[in-house]
């Protein structure tokens, strides 16, 4: 085989398997947008179901989801972060 076959074929085996890659990043970054998709509905999904559980309405103008965690941590973070007043 002369030089100009065998590096001819060593660009096409680049090409394709830089278009293997691309395929797979492409099946990647789906799996992440559809990932994020569902995490989104079920976080709103859930959301909803606790506004109805507490008896809340917010399009009435009544309360908000207090600040619930087991964690005092957690629930000491997110009220230092909105200014330290619940709305239970």
């Amino acid at each position: 085989m002369s030089f100009e076959t065998i590096s001819l074929l060593l660009n096409w085996m680049a090409l394709g398997t830089l278009l293997a890659i691309l395929f797979r990043l492409s099946y990647t970054f789906d799996l992440i947008a559809n990932t994020q998709r569902e995490l989104r509905r079920a976080i709103h999904n859930l959301g909803d179901r606790r506004a109805t559980e507490l008896g809340t309405n917010h399009a009435s103008g009544g309360p908000g989801i207090g600040l619930v965690s087991p964690f005092p941590q957690v629930r000491a973070s997110a009220e230092s972060t909105m200014g330290s007043r619940r709305f239970d």
